[in-house]
């Protein structure tokens, strides 16, 4: 159908669009859209095809959308290729997402201003100082709030980080 085509071209560009806002490629967020709307799993072939790109690319990009969790790999009964299908719980996606996020980006950021705050202490303790150690403070407790609140959301829908 003519009509369904034309969706289909305008989601899958529109998840590469969107992918943006979470860290991703486009390329990711077209791989997904077109697995999101495909009746049945597709190879990397027929994805390759589809979106026009490298086997090579579908083949990295793939291997990213598998360990967020967007992607299952499926077998058809005779044959060896292997086959995706999109992840459709949303929930379980941003879950997953966030857990991964937060075990490194998190940490790495409350390191970060952890280390600048201790930095501070040796600082003079100048207008400019007590400012700068104020915010920091701040960020901080910013970081530590969305952390805890991160946590919290993991252990609801059962998938506690770290």
């Amino acid at each position: 159908d003519g009509g369904l085509g034309s969706v289909q071209q305008r989601f899958v560009e529109g998840m590469g669009d969107i992918s943006h806002f979470w860290g991703f490629s486009p390329v990711m967020g077209r791989m997904y859209g077109l697995l999101y709307l495909s009746q049945e799993p597709l190879t990397a072939d027929a994805i390759s095809e589809a979106l026009a790109i490298s086997k090579g690319n579908v083949s990295m990009n793939l291997r990213n959308l598998d360990r967020w969790g967007m992607v299952r790999k499926t077998r058809k009964k005779g044959d060896r290729k292997e086959y995706y299908e999109a992840e459709p719980n949303f929930i379980r996606i941003v879950v997953n997402v966030l857990s991964e996020r937060r075990n490194r980006e998190f940490d790495r950021a409350l390191s970060t201003v952890g280390e600048c705050l201790e930095q501070t202490k040796s600082v003079s303790k100048s207008k400019e100082a007590v400012f700068i150690r104020d915010r920091l403070i701040h960020m901080e407790r910013f970081f530590k709030t969305l952390d805890a609140s991160v946590m919290t959301l993991l252990k609801l829908v059962g998938k506690g980080a770290k």
